[in-house]
């Protein structure tokens, strides 16, 4: 997917278009995210759209469920739906940081030959 190392570093406008790329997966990643906590707030807590859409962006963003869980099935929900938050912080932050380390790395171990 990256070029190697004994290959030259990829220009500027290939760079961009590689880090737009990621971020347009990650963008449809936190998107799809909303969405499927969205709609089991919805289907197993019976939260209106706008408190269910506050309780999956405060678990995406680490901070945890705004209106606690009241059902067993919400509440089955809910801590699933924190261990997937926790996997897609990772991999949100791996996509978006890759590019950058190996365009880094690659810059200072490339010798130009």
């Amino acid at each position: 997917m990256f070029e190697a190392s004994s290959q030259k570093p990829l220009p500027r406008a290939f760079f961009v278009r590689r880090m737009l790329k990621h971020t347009g997966f990650v963008v449809g990643l936190i998107a799809f995210s909303i969405a499927l906590g969205m709609a089991g707030y919805i289907g197993f807590e019976h939260l209106g759209a706008l408190d269910s859409f506050l309780n999956t962006a405060m678990l995406l963003g680490g901070m945890g469920p705004v209106n606690p869980p009241v059902t067993t099935a919400g509440k089955l929900f809910a801590g699933l739906f924190a261990l997937y938050a926790g996997l897609v912080f990772i991999v949100t932050a791996a996509l978006l940081f890759t590019p950058l380390f190996h365009r880094l790395m690659h810059r200072f171990h490339w010798d130009g030959k």
